[in-house]
């Protein structure tokens, strides 16, 4: 009996004319095809560095960065460095205050200085401008003397932590203020003033919001999708205009116009009132029912398109098959077409979009109806609270991707892969 003999190993690659084995031939080969696809990603990739990820790291940079106190009274921090906090500190800290804001007066830096110790403590913009006004001090008299001759306020413990509180480089301030927490004098993380709790509720207001929306879309657009998709060419592409048609009109002019249907003398109501329904107009302005009706009508299309794509390619064999092996139509549809339409149901693009619309609740809706995007916009141009306003902006950020990677797992791609691992 004749035995095979594996000689494989012992074969040679073929070479090249130069000598050149053909492994060394294929990784060159794999190595100018890679360097390839990077010189064509590259313009891509710039294009998401400039425009995106570093838009995003300077606004969450700016939630923590705390140079007011830091910049601007670098002595006074440097005497409170070795500072117990359990009394008022002694000379050196007082005269060391005392020259920097002398030094600062006048300048842009005394109302910095003021505007972030006023967000520790309501009333210390005061105290600094009304200090700075009567500066510098004699050098001859005592600082602590002087200082608190001015406002007794210079010679409390608060104010001298407030000071050492605020004076790092980098500060959680804005970023607990974002979720009501704040640091009390002790260093301890605690629940902000009950007057001052709003951010937490705005959060999950927005949360309710746009889940409302979502499904309200998906609702809705789940059938116009299904009979696209079932319908012949023709009517679907009939179909698909009328779904693109609001793509082609501005939001601002679409929230008009449902500004001038719902108002009281609308057309909306005035259909009421005709078919009887109703004897006097509904409020259907100013409230969470307009910012809804309005949401619903611009977010549709994200919802319909993703849908009728993948519905398109289903095949409608499926359902025939089940239906002749005795499977009711309803519970066909669920368990086998439904199914197959989950990667086509934007409903976490709606969702997304939806927590960061601003223009609809905030020609629509009422106090109760505004959502966070409104407050960074407030914080942004109102107040100029630039650090307020990145710290929202990060946990609607962290929200967002919370929700995205809570998608990818369960209705994404990668929930074939989770499934198959249970």
């Amino acid at each position: 009996m004749s035995t095979a003999v594996d000689t494989s190993a012992a074969v040679p690659l073929p070479a090249e004319g130069d000598g050149t084995p053909l492994k060394k031939r294929l990784r060159r080969a794999e190595r100018r095809r890679n360097l390839l696809f990077g010189a064509l990603i590259l313009p891509l990739a710039l294009v998401v560095l400039v425009a995106f990820i570093w838009p995003i790291g300077s606004l969450l940079t700016i939630g923590v960065d705390n140079p007011e106190i830091h910049d601007n009274l670098p002595r006074t921090l440097a005497v409170l460095e070795d500072w117990n906090g359990s009394a008022p500190p002694d000379e050196a800290a007082f005269r060391a205050l005392a020259d920097e804001l002398a030094a600062a007066k006048g300048s842009p830096a005394i109302a910095a200085i003021a505007k972030r110790l006023n967000r520790e403590n309501a009333g210390y913009r005061s105290l600094v401008m009304k200090t700075a006004r009567k500066l510098p001090l004699d050098a001859a008299v005592p600082a602590r003397e002087a200082l608190v001759a001015i406002d007794a306020q210079w010679g409390e413990l608060a104010t001298w932590q407030a000071i050492h509180r605020a004076g790092g480089a980098l500060t959680p301030f804005y970023l607990l203020a974002a979720i009501d927490r704040a640091i009390d004098a002790d260093g301890d993380i605690v629940a902000a003033p009950e007057d001052e709790r709003i951010y937490v509720d705005v959060l999950l207001r927005t949360f309710w919001m746009s889940l409302i929306v979502t499904v309200c879309c998906l609702a809705l657009g789940f059938p116009v999708a299904y009979l696209m998709a079932s319908l012949s060419t023709r009517h679907s592409n009939m179909l698909m205009i009328f779904v693109l048609l609001p793509f082609w009109t501005s939001v601002l002019v679409r929230v008009a116009a449902w500004i001038v249907l719902l108002q009281n003398e609308g057309l909306v109501n005035r259909l009421l009132m005709w078919l009887g329904l109703t004897d006097s107009p509904l409020q259907l302005l100013f409230n969470r029912f307009g910012v809804y009706v309005a949401m619903v009508h611009i977010l549709l299309p994200f919802m319909v398109l993703p849908l009728y794509s993948v519905m398109k390619g289903i095949s409608p064999v499926y359902m025939r098959a089940a239906l002749s092996l005795g499977c009711p139509p309803f519970r066909s549809f669920w368990k086998i077409y439904f199914p197959q339409t989950l990667p086509g149901i934007g409903a976490l693009l709606v969702f997304i979009m939806c927590m960061g619309y601003y223009i609809t609740p905030a020609l629509l809706g009422g106090p109760k109806e505004q959502m966070l995007s409104y407050f960074i916009a407030f914080y942004t141009n109102q107040t100029i609270n630039w650090g307020m306003a990145a710290a929202l902006s990060a946990v609607l950020l962290a929200a967002t991707l919370l929700l995205y990677m809570v998608y990818a797992r369960y209705l994404g791609p990668t929930r074939v892969k989770y499934m198959k691992a249970r």
